[in-house]
């Protein structure tokens, strides 16, 4: 299969969403305004956990990972997305188009297994407070870390082994903004129906019993907390809302992708855009606005560098 074949077709067109000059500047303003605010929003996070002291715990060492992941995983898809919107030819190479692939899943299977981190976190910061330092140390949180990032890895090198290869020498249209599995493979020259079996076996089924684990650990954690006390029940609620939202929002387009039976290419189309630009940029605004803590620490950061601009300022002109 090798060489000669990928030959044939080496450069792939998205279709994108519309030929309407009004609503492609309509999608070229949404889309670059929340990729830019996710980026700002991401890296925000990322710097106000790194250099507060107030924020070295497990929890916001998680969710600083979370923003790195977010900010790869937009920057792997919004730019070439944003790029295109206005030119007649939306084209991207063979290597292009794994590379996308590649980092959309590593990334991807990262995230699942961080939420499922965060979520022991939750569960053990909530149920068993006393023994949090110990079972949450920050050996196990690298441990974490580490599993996430190679299971992620795996999981797409995985999926790129069997595709790799295949032969394209017909139709090069994606009906899409960006490359991703299922659409991919069905431009192949050869027969598929088994390989995207593969895929939503690998992508599909993992992403619903990921989804299912972490609902019913956050399940499992509001009933020993109910058990407790009923005072503690509202707290905890407070405090797992965030995390539940982040999940449904991540899960939810990544199921529907690989799951639903009945494709539906506007709708796909949809959460393709909302993956991309929206998710990123949802999750720091939870995370932010729903905890005070984060919100103090970002004052205080915005603060010390108003202060340390000053200061620049003024030796200048000394």
């Amino acid at each position: 299969m090798g060489d000669a074949n990928h030959s044939m077709v080496s450069v792939f067109v998205f279709l994108g969403l519309s030929d309407s000059w009004e609503i492609q500047l309509l999608l070229f303003l949404f889309s670059s305004v929340f990729y830019v605010a996710s980026l700002m929003g991401n890296l925000l996070i990322v710097l106000t956990v790194t250099f507060d002291t107030h924020l070295q715990s497990p929890m916001y060492f998680l969710l600083s990972n979370l923003s790195i992941i977010d900010v790869v995983f937009s920057s792997s898809t919004a730019p070439k997305m944003i790029y295109d919107i206005f030119r007649r030819r939306k084209a991207i190479s063979f290597g292009g188009c794994i590379v996308q692939i590649f980092f959309i899943h590593a990334v991807g299977g990262t995230e699942m297994v961080l939420l499922i981190a965060m979520a022991f976190d939750r569960y053990a910061a909530i149920c068993k407070p006393l023994h949090y330092v110990t079972i949450m140390s920050p050996r196990r949180c690298t441990l974490f870390l580490v599993a996430a990032w190679l299971i992620g890895l795996i999981h797409s090198v995985t999926q790129l082994a069997f595709v790799v290869d295949l032969p394209f020498c017909g139709p090069n249209e994606l009906d899409s903004f960006f490359c991703d599995l299922p659409r991919f493979i069905k431009l192949a020259c050869v027969e598929t129906d088994k390989l995207g079996f593969m895929v939503t076996a690998n992508s599909g089924f993992i992403s619903v019993a990921s989804f299912l684990m972490l609902i019913i650990s956050y399940v499992f954690i509001l009933v020993t907390v109910q058990k407790k006390s009923l005072g503690g029940l509202s707290k905890a609620l407070a405090t797992l809302s965030a995390h539940i939202t982040v999940v449904v929002l991540f899960f939810g387009p990544l199921i529907f992708f690989y799951m639903w039976p009945f494709p539906t290419t506007h709708l796909d189309k949809f959460l393709a855009i909302f993956d991309a630009v929206i998710t990123p940029f949802l999750n720091p605004v939870i995370y932010t606005f729903r905890n005070k803590e984060m919100k103090m620490a970002m004052r205080r950061l915005c603060i010390q560098f108003v202060n340390y601009s000053k200061i620049s300022k003024n030796n200048k002109c000394i």
